[in-house]
């Protein structure tokens, strides 16, 4: 707790550099950033982008990992995950759901 701030500060920073640099990529339409509201505020506890395609994602995750870049998709459904189809239920085929989570990709803000 007492390094909160500090903490909090590092991944405001990278969370920025993220944002920074992938400017021009959503831009030249290959992926799009984050979009906080106006009059919203984050704490940076991660950076994601969202890709065209599971496929591009895939390409993407690839990629990076040849260049030692460990990137990873974050999110499961809960719907999909075993204790959702154990214990849940759903009305319809949740599509939207589906095909954002295969787009999503999780870049890391400093510490997990």
């Amino acid at each position: 707790m007492e390094e909160a701030q500090s903490i909090t500060q590092n991944r405001m920073d990278i969370w920025q550099k993220y944002h920074e640099a992938l400017e021009p990529l959503e831009n030249a339409g290959k992926l799009r950033r984050p979009i906080i509201p106006e009059d919203c505020q984050h704490n940076a506890h991660m950076y994601y982008i969202l890709l065209g395609s599971l496929e591009t994602r895939s390409t993407v995750i690839a990629n990076l990992k040849e260049r030692g870049v460990n990137a990873v998709f974050h999110y499961v459904p809960l719907h999909s995950a075993p204790a959702g189809v154990m214990y849940g239920r759903v009305i319809g085929e949740l599509n939207n759901t589906k095909e954002l989570s295969d787009r999503l990709l999780r870049c890391l803000c400093g510490l997990e």
